[in-house]
C-alpha cells in the first residue's frame, strides 16, 4: 500500500496577508547592530518574500526579473524559478522548525509556512501558471536537491502543512527527474543522493546505492584537513560550502537510519565538517570580509553554509559562538547592506558585494542567487540559545590583526 495516503494534509486557508519585510520595525541603531537576531530575521525575510509571496499567488513566473551575466549559456528561464525556490528553502527551512517562538515572529512563520504550502502545491501542478520546470536539462536535479534539503531541514514542518494533492504531484516530480537527469561526476552525486534520502525521509523508496555511491566516491575524494576535492580535482572555490560538507553529511544521517553500518561513516563525516567550519570562521577578515575565490562567488555569504550549519547543529564548542556570531554577522552586513544588492521590487540583483552582473558565471541568472538563504541556518536557533544569548565577540582574524593571541590552528587527522 502507498504510505503517502496515511499523511494528514493541511486545511486550506484562503485570502492569506502579503509578508514583507519592516514588520518587526527594525530601528536605524538596531540595523547597524548586525548581530542581532531580529537584524538577521529581518534581512532573511527581505530576501525570501519576494519569491515566496509571487510564488503563493502563482506570480513568480510572471513578477520574478530574471537577471544575467552578458557570457550566459542558454535561455536560463527555463530553470530560474526552481532556482530560487529550491535554493530558499534550503536556508529557511530551519528556522521554519521552530516551536518556540515570540508571538510576532510566529505569526510571521505561520504566513510562511503556509505561503510554502501553497508554492509546493504551485510550483508542481502541470495546471499552474507556475509550474516548472522538473526535468528537462540538468540544472533542475541541482534545485530539486536544495528544495528537499529545506524540507527536512524543517523537521517536518514543511511536508507535514502539505496537502495529499501536493505531497503526490512533489514525489512523481522527483520520480521523474530520477529517471531522466543524470548527474555529473562531481558534488552533483550529492543531489542525486539528497533526493533519494528525503525518499527514504518521508516513507518513499529511496536508492541506498545511490546514496552509497555518493558517499564513497566523496571519501574518495576526501584530500585531508577538512576538504573534499570537487570531483577528482581540487578547486580551490567555496564547493565545499554551498554544497558538499552539509548535503553529505544530511545524506549520511539518512542512510545510518537505513543502516547503522554507515553510522562510522557519519561520524567521520561529521568531524571533516567540523574542521571546515573552524577554517571557515579564520577565513572571515578584521573587516568582515572574505577572498572572492573561485566560481559561483555571487552566491555572497551562502559560501559560509558549512560554517552556519555547524552553529545549527551544534558541533561547536559554546566558547566559540560568540566569535562566530561576530564574524558572520560582520560579513551579513557587508554583503547585505551594499548599495545594489536588491532591486526596486526586492529581487536579488547578481554581484558578490553589490550589483556586478558579470562577476556572474555563464550558468547564473537571478535565481541562483537565491542560496545566500544557507548563511542564516543559524536562524533555526531559539533566542534562547548561546549563539543569541551570548553577546557577539570579536573573530580569530580580528583578534589575530589586533595583537591578541588565538589558538594555534592544527590540521585534522582522522
Amino acid at each position: 500500500m502507498n504510505r503517502r495516503t496515511f499523511l494528514k494534509a493541511s486545511p486550506a486557508v484562503l485570502a492569506l496577508p502579503k509578508i514583507h519585510a519592516g514588520q518587526f520595525n527594525i530601528t536605524q541603531e538596531a540595523q547597524k547592530e548586525s548581530v542581532s537576531r531580529s537584524y538577521w530575521l529581518e534581512m532573511m525575510l527581505r530576501i525570501c518574500t519576494p519569491v515566496l509571496n509571487n510564488l503563493a499567488e502563482r506570480n513568480l513566473k510572471r513578477k520574478m526579473p530574471v537577471e544575467t551575466p552578458s557570457n550566459v549559456y542558454g535561455d536560463r528561464r527555463e530553470f530560474a524559478h526552481l532556482e530560487a525556490f529550491g535554493r530558499t528553502l534550503a536556508g529557511i527551512g530551519p528556522w521554519m522548525a521552530l516551536t518556540d517562538l515570540p508571538v510576532n515572529e510566529k505569526t510571521i512563520q505561520q504566513d510562511i509556512l503556509l505561503k510554502t504550502a501553497l508554492g509546493i502545491e504551485n510550483a508542481t501542478d502541470p495546471k499552474s501558471k507556475d509550474f516548472m520546470n522538473w526535468s528537462s536539462g540538468t540544472q533542475p536535479l541541482v534545485d530539486a536537491a536544495f528544495l528537499v534539503h529545506g524540507i527536512l531541514r524543517s523537521k517536518g514542518r514543511i511536508w507535514d502543512s502539505l496537502s495529499i494533492k501536493a505531497k503526490n504531484q512533489l514525489i512523481d516530480a522527483l520520480m521523474e527527474l530520477k529517471v531522466k537527469i543524470k548527474p555529473w561526476y562531481n558534488n552533483w552525486l550529492l543531489f542525486g543522493a539528497m533526493i533519494d534520502a528525503f525518499l527514504f525521509e518521508i516513507g518513499e523508496q529511496g536508492d541506498l546505492m545511490r546514496m552509497d555511491f555518493a558517499i564513497k566516491k566523496h571519501q574518495e575524494w576526501y584530500l585531508g584537513d577538512g576538504w573534499y576535492g570537487d570531483g577528482q580535482e581540487f578547486h580551490l572555490d567555496y564547493y565545499n560550502g554551498y554544497v558538499i560538507q552539509s548535503m553529505l553529511v544530511q545524506v549520511l544521517e539518512t542512510a545510518k537510519k537505513v543502516n547503522p553500518a554507515y553510522e562510522n561513516d557519519y561520524n567521520q563525516a561529521v568531524k571533516i565538517m567540523t574542521r571546515h567550519a573552524f577554517q571557515q570562521e579564520r577565513f572571515i577578515s578584521p573587516e568582515g570580509t572574505y577572498p572572492p575565490l573561485g566560481r559561483s562567488i555571487i552566491y555572497r555569504i551562502g559560501a559560509f553554509q558549512t560554517l552556519a550549519d555547524a552553529v545549527l547543529r551544534n558541533y561547536l564548542p559554546d566558547d566559540f559562538l560568540g566569535q562566530v556570531k561576530g564574524a558572520l554577522s560582520a560579513v551579513l552586513y557587508r554583503q547585505f547592506e551594499a548599495e545594489g544588492t536588491f532591486d526596486a521590487e526586492g529581487w536579488l540583483k547578481i554581484g558578490f558585494c553589490g550589483h556586478q552582473p558579470d562577476m556572474g558565471d555563464e550558468y547564473i541568472c537571478t535565481g541562483s542567487l537565491y542560496l545566500c538563504s544557507t548563511g542564516f541556518l543559524p536562524l533555526g536557533l531559539p533566542e534562547k540559545h548561546l549563539f543569541w544569548k551570548n553577546p557577539a565577540q570579536e573573530w580569530s582574524s580580528k583578534k589575530a590583526w589586533s595583537g591578541k593571541e588565538i589558538p594555534k590552528d592544527k590540521a585534522l587527522k582522522l
